[in-house]
């Protein structure tokens, strides 16, 4: 079983959106089989196939959610982080503002799900392997 030390030892590797294939990998390796990540404080679940599950501390103070979602809005947030043009953080408060109350990262299926505060699914996206498969 994966701890909390170990992910964070594997997200520390982290520098841009290019390291995420890799985490993605380092993640699958430690038997996280899928995560989600609270856009209100910015805390991770992680779980294995059992449901056993690890949780890493919030990372910032609370963000409003929007009650009303915007998936146009979360896809025009989404582009433009991933070209460069915005930091973590500040995708962080996109996506609050389009009404996105998590994403979950499903490692079996590679993809992204963004939710939103009624656990409706406002996007779904691949996760890139980059040169990992």
């Amino acid at each position: 079983m994966f701890t909390a030390q170990d992910i964070l030892m594997a997200h520390a590797k982290v520098k841009s959106g290019a390291d995420y294939p890799r985490y993605v990998q380092d993640l699958k390796a430690m038997g996280v089989v899928f995560y989600d990540f609270v856009v209100e404080n910015g805390q991770n679940n992680y779980f294995d196939q059992e449901g056993n599950s690890v949780s890493t501390p919030e990372k910032y103070s609370p963000l409003h959610v929007a009650d009303s979602a915007s998936s146009e809005k979360l896809k025009h947030n989404i582009l433009i982080h991933q070209q460069g043009k915005t930091d973590f953080p500040t995708f962080c408060k996109q996506a609050a503002e389009a009404g996105v109350e998590k994403w979950v990262s499903d490692l079996k299926k590679m993809v992204v799900i963004y939710l939103d505060k009624k656990g409706n699914e406002l996007l779904a996206e691949p996760i890139p392997t980059g040169d990992y498969v």
